[in-house]
């Protein structure tokens, strides 16, 4: 009789616990929390409104090649004066934008990939909450409350789940300048697993380049990356188009 009350105890516990994280996590992630940063900030010089000319290529290399972020970022870049051009040779600037990384995704890992900034690779990271087990015990009642437990733990998290979508790009932005700019590109190859191989290389170009990285991230209790993909791809546009 003892044994059954203390496994019901535990069951009941663990059940509330349970319900007070979920109601708590949908209360507090109720509202839609969505943020843009960037890594590295880019300071332009004003131009004359003649120069305010801009030729913009995008790319993606993500798992979602049907993402559109053309649309969004030449509306937010018109919006502010901008003339977008097809000619690279009548451009005051050179907008390169490369789509690295959209879903679903652990927020301490989004953050990690933001923080390495501009060129980083993504890296294999595993997401997701745990159940830890509880420790055994001398008698079968408690191993049953704690399987309980967990199955009542499992369905609250399947119930209510704080879900975070990011969307991670490389940027580049390029200046014509007066004077020509002298670059120099340095490399590192790898032969096979014993060697590497080092190249560099120099020469004139016309532009001034400037790299940043740009995150964007939805956060809210059950949300669906419907719902999430034009917050993501308004706020990416909005960051990209404040840098002119």
């Amino acid at each position: 009789m003892h044994k059954f009350m203390g496994t019901s105890l535990l069951v009941l516990s663990l059940a509330a616990v349970s319900g007070c994280a979920a109601v708590h996590t949908a209360i507090s992630k109720s509202d839609l929390d969505v943020q843009n940063k960037m890594t590295d900030t880019i300071f332009l010089d004003p131009v004359s409104p003649s120069q305010r000319s801009i030729y913009v290529q995008v790319r993606n290399s993500s798992d979602k090649p049907d993402l559109d972020l053309n649309a969004p970022i030449i509306g937010d870049l018109e919006a502010k004066g901008f003339t977008v051009v097809s000619d690279v040779a009548k451009a005051h600037y050179l907008l390169q934008v490369n789509v690295l990384q959209v879903g679903k995704m652990d927020p301490s890992a989004a953050e990690r990939f933001y923080l390495a900034g501009y060129g980083s690779a993504i890296g294999t990271t595993a997401a997701g909450a745990t159940i830890g087990a509880l420790a055994s015990s001398s008698w079968m009642g408690a191993g049953i409350g704690g399987l309980v437990g967990a199955a009542v733990a499992t369905v609250a998290d399947a119930a209510v789940k704080d879900v975070t979508y990011s969307l991670i790009t490389d940027v580049q932005v390029s200046e014509r300048s007066k004077v020509a700019v002298r670059e120099t590109t340095n490399q590192r190859l790898q032969q096979g697993r014993s060697g590497t191989r080092d190249v560099s290389a120099e020469e004139t170009s016309d532009w001034k380049r400037y790299q940043t990285r740009v995150m964007s991230s939805a956060n809210q209790v059950n949300l669906s990356f419907e719902d999430a993909l034009p917050q993501l791809k308004a706020g990416t546009a909005r960051s990209i188009a404040g840098i002119f």
